[in-house]
């Protein structure tokens, strides 16, 4: 495991700026709430985090850049030889990207909440939205290496983001779409920055967090199983 996080360290230090470019805009994406100011609004803390909604489709595209984009250029068969154990060299993508994407949430979080009062809420929700953003970069990861396509696994992670809500709105009754709302990953970026009437949500902040980390889990397992059933060649 050390050998794979050392091989992927060197990669990243020599190859194209694009994945630091990207990590960039996520931040400066997240932090884009800012602007938007508190003001009188009932929410102040959900208005200033409008920015994790932009930040975070930077974020996925760059998990997804970390694996899918060795498979379009051939690297990935070097990456296999040097790093046999498939499962050792995703984990070892998935601990860099957490280490790139943490201080990068950390950055665009802070600025974004940076002129409000401190409360337990602002915190709670300031806390929930990094995590928040990692998780969407880790998705971004599983879906790359089950695809190996970067334009596709894209596609895939915004649309589970921003076009799955959209869909679930067309469903006619509300007992299932409220029960199918509470199953979908985009329902978190709105609930962990909510911090006036809570209760009225379909679902808690860290459930909903929860439920982020669980299709994180299972994109993950499914890019393993990949890895290991096919070959490098997509």
């Amino acid at each position: 495991m050390t050998a794979a996080l050392r091989g992927e360290w060197v990669k990243l230090r020599t190859a194209p700026a694009g994945l630091a470019v990207t990590l960039l805009l996520a931040a400066g994406l997240t932090a884009a709430g800012a602007a938007l100011g508190g003001g009188d609004a009932i929410d102040p803390v959900q208005l200033r985090l409008l920015g994790v909604r932009l930040g975070q489709a930077a974020v996925a595209a760059a998990g997804v850049q970390l694996i899918a984009g060795e498979y379009g250029t051939g690297l990935i068969r070097m990456s296999l030889l040097a790093v046999p154990r498939r499962t050792h060299l995703l984990a070892a993508k998935a601990t860099l990207l957490t280490a790139g994407v943490l201080p990068v949430a950390v950055l665009g979080v802070g600025i974004a909440v940076l002129t409000l009062p401190p409360s337990g809420p602002l915190f709670r929700a300031a806390a929930e939205s990094i995590l928040y953003l990692i998780l969407i970069g880790l998705l971004g990861l599983g879906v790359g290496a089950a695809v190996r396509g970067s334009a596709a696994a894209v596609g895939i992670v915004l649309a589970l983001l921003y076009l799955m809500p959209i869909l679930l709105q067309m469903i006619p009754d509300p007992d299932w779409q409220r029960a199918l709302y509470r199953l979908t990953p985009a329902t978190a970026v709105q609930v962990i920055a909510t911090t006036v009437d809570a209760a009225a949500l379909p679902i808690g902040p860290w459930p909903a967090l929860g439920v982020v980390a669980a299709w994180t889990v299972f994109a993950l397992a499914i890019g393993v199983f990949t890895l290991h059933r096919r070959s490098a060649i997509r």
